[in-house]
């Protein structure tokens, strides 16, 4: 049952949750404590079980040749159910590569066209679908995403692996939506990944509905303080990348990011006339610069 709308917070009250939570950590560190599994672990099922999918997701299914020098990779991520990825390589063998897990209305073969830009900055891309989405199967729900993001990035380290390829130098990258899938991936497996990318993203897909102004299963407000909290955990290289008239996911979610991250090395990337869908083509240039000076280790 859809609830009667947005459960609104203060944001004193967002601030005084982070304040107890960053005190929490710094207790726990002094103590050399974990946080427990329950603490860290976000349950969707209240998004899962809701016509709320209907706004989040939008598969279209593509059985298209793929384009020569390409490779597929269908990864199992449960019994009948795999995902399709598709590898970009560069040239050279050394290459970085970029995992990349793209918005809610694409799929791999968008990216046909759009690879061969970062192929020609000697970055190899290695895109990847979700559930439902191409030529992959099963049913796409937030918590399919997350638990899907892991199991990719192991099939595509192997891969790199029995192929030849450099997988020490490998980064990820979501767009919109797949922002979810990045940011798991830097929280709980931080040692697997140089860095990450996050464009015309979010800190959780709660502020996704919220910006949407649909209406929300009564209160979902600790969903998104447990994404806060994660976002605050992640301590890799971070670029934030973001338009500055996003109609869709406004700026302000993108500088919220920035400042929760707790990254030593991060920098938020601005651009002036760019919407939620074309901050790549406004300023496509300057765009593949930021990409490639972040990847080469430029210190911020």
């Amino acid at each position: 049952m859809i609830g009667e709308g947005p459960v609104k917070q203060s944001g004193g009250d967002t601030e005084e949750r982070l304040r107890y939570y960053f005190k929490k950590v710094l207790s726990r560190a002094a103590n050399k404590t974990l946080l427990t599994e329950e603490e860290i672990v976000v349950d969707y099922s209240v998004i899962d079980n809701s016509m709320l999918l209907n706004f989040i997701f939008f598969p279209r299914k593509d059985l298209s040749p793929s384009p020569p020098g390409t490779f597929n990779l269908m990864v199992p991520v449960e019994e009948g159910v795999e995902i399709h990825c598709r590898a970009y390589p560069a040239d050279s063998k050394e290459s970085p590569w970029l995992l990349y897990f793209h918005g809610n209305g694409e799929i791999v073969s968008d990216y046909n066209f759009l690879a061969p830009y970062y192929q020609k900055e000697g970055i190899s891309l290695f895109v990847a679908d979700y559930r439902g989405y191409g030529r992959s199967s099963g049913t796409p729900t937030i918590t399919g995403m997350i638990e899907d993001a892991p199991r990719i990035l192991e099939a595509v380290k192997k891969e790199l692996r029995d192929r030849g390829w450099e997988n020490k130098n490998l980064w990820a990258m979501g767009r919109s939506l797949g922002s979810v899938s990045v940011l798991e991936l830097a929280d709980r497996h931080p040692g697997d990944i140089k860095g990450i990318i996050v464009e015309s993203g979010f800190i959780s897909v709660v502020n996704l509905l919220r910006c949407l102004g649909v209406p929300l299963p009564g209160d979902i407000s600790p969903l998104e303080e447990k994404d806060q909290q994660k976002a605050s955990r992640i301590s890799l290289p971070a670029l934030v990348i973001h338009g500055e008239i996003d109609n869709l996911v406004p700026l302000e979610k993108g500088e919220e990011l920035y400042r929760v991250l707790a990254s030593g090395q991060k920098k938020l990337f601005t651009i002036p006339l760019g919407d939620h869908n074309n901050v790549f083509f406004v300023e496509t240039r300057r765009y593949l610069e930021e990409i490639k000076k972040f990847m080469g280790g430029v210190k911020y």
